[in-house]
């Protein structure tokens, strides 16, 4: 039986390497944004391997993330209900 789905577009695969993390903010969708300067070039996918994008940072920025990271995460954590914490009362 012939799959009756529009052809999905092929995945468009990038190197995005991470120059500078500027920012970090959370929305009210919960979801965690970054202001960055990066480099974004194509990648071309290879037959047999499956197209994947790749971010790509230095040591120093991996840990500037990791900071940027624990903060969003500290500030989402404080809008919960104690309830949500997993602490009693």
């Amino acid at each position: 039986m012939a799959d009756r789905r529009p052809s999905a577009k092929p995945m468009k695969t990038h190197q995005v390497e991470i120059q500078k993390f500027k920012a970090a903010s959370t929305n009210q969708y919960g979801q965690l944004m970054f202001k960055v300067d990066a480099l974004v070039t194509a990648k071309t996918p290879v037959d047999g391997i499956e197209p994947s994008s790749f971010i790509v940072m230095t040591e120093a920025n991996a840990r500037v993330l990791m900071a940027l990271l624990k903060t969003q995460f500290a500030e989402i954590d404080s809008k919960k209900p104690k309830s949500r914490h997993g602490r009693p009362g």
